[in-house]
């Protein structure tokens, strides 16, 4: 009967694993799967009871409505905690009803700004925003690409809005000119029409606010229009996923993106260490945040043990004065929005169908 001692803790992973990319929410999906399971293995005290931990899987589609349909739903089962959303539209909609709840939500991978700015306690992030990853390609793309005509396109959703206006800014600010802004959406195929307007404008550079599952064939329609232009994009196309889905339509050091994170020296072995454990268990590599959302689970059980409880109420000062946790993602810290401190980001172009880290920035 000693099992009966044991008190289950529920926290909950929600991401799109159904849809577009679907490849990326079940990526950070099983981040969580292996850190809970890691946790459970080695044995979780918290207040002097040993617990298991149990993790709730909800799919969100990356959809605002079904976004706040889960976040309800997880909000009515009380549950512990929240490692989610995956993007910006579907996080900033369900951080309202995590907050009425009280229950403590650890985005991963959502960068636009408003996430934090919202006066929210319960509200974290793991990764640095779109001011910072917008900005810094902005004048990587006019320094360093040497852009003269940039064409910048979004899909219209907080995440690609956010970080193209983001982009823009600081395209300006270097001293660059945009010849183009167009839109497109996150369900789009066909990109002729834009493409064709860009064309006649001679942009070197184009940016796309959006995903990787629209990047890859709009990479592919830009070589059969002949546009041989320098292609940019946030986290949201960083993944091994577009290296497939753009396929040969890729020439070597044609797409640069930035993801919102980024280890180095020392902290290279444990990243490498994680991506190998993964590799292990799912049989699949990376795609980006894995690591993130494992680090924001492993970040929020250190929280409940350290406040010797998992109610919400009870822990979520300590994990708000979260200080150097030393995770495979890096050090983390949240500031006193609930972003994290000095947050890295990683530079990266594409090789020989493989994506390669350029830099690490700060």
């Amino acid at each position: 009967m000693a099992f009966a001692q044991n008190a289950v803790v529920t926290i909950a992973h929600v991401g799109p694993t159904s849809g577009a990319i679907a490849h990326l929410g079940k990526d950070n999906e099983n981040g969580a799967i292996l850190a809970v399971e890691e946790l459970n293995a080695a044995g979780v005290t918290i207040g002097g009871k040993k617990v298991t931990l149990k993790l709730m899987t909800e799919d969100d589609a990356a959809d605002p409505k079904q976004g706040t349909a889960v976040a309800q739903k997880l909000a009515d089962a009380k549950v512990s905690g929240v490692i989610g959303h995956l993007n910006s539209g579907t996080t900033i909609p369900a951080s309202s009803i995590y907050s009425e709840a009280g229950i403590p939500q650890i985005s991963p991978s959502a960068t636009n700004p408003k996430y934090t700015r919202q006066g929210f306690k319960t509200a974290f992030r793991l990764v640095a925003d779109d001011a910072q990853l917008g900005g810094t390609l902005g004048k990587y793309a006019v320094k360093e690409l040497k852009g003269k005509a940039i064409a910048v396109i979004d899909d219209r959703t907080a995440y690609g809005q956010g970080v193209a206006q983001e982009f823009t800014k600081a395209v300006e600010a270097a001293g660059g000119t945009v010849v183009a802004k167009e839109f497109t959406t996150d369900k789009a195929t066909d990109f002729n029409a834009i493409l064709t307007t860009i064309k006649g404008k001679k942009a070197d550079v184009v940016f796309f606010g959006g995903m990787d599952a629209v990047a890859g064939p709009m990479l592919r329609q830009m070589k059969s229009l002949g546009i041989n232009a320098k292609f940019m994009g946030g986290d949201g196309i960083c993944s091994t996923e577009l290296v497939k889905l753009g396929g040969d339509a890729i020439a070597d050091n044609q797409v640069y993106c930035a993801e919102a994170g980024g280890v180095e020296g020392q902290q290279k072995v444990g990243m490498e260490d994680f991506k190998k454990k993964f590799k292990a268990k799912f049989n699949a590599d990376v795609q980006v945040y894995a690591p993130y959302v494992y680090d924001g689970v492993k970040v929020m059980v250190a929280a409940m043990v350290k406040a010797g409880s998992s109610d919400p109420a009870k822990y979520l000062p300590v994990l708000a004065a979260t200080k150097d946790y030393k995770g495979v993602t890096g050090t983390i810290s949240f500031d006193n929005k609930g972003d994290i401190l000095n947050g890295a980001l990683t530079l990266k172009t594409v090789k020989g169908g493989k994506l390669t880290d350029i830099a690490v920035i700060r």
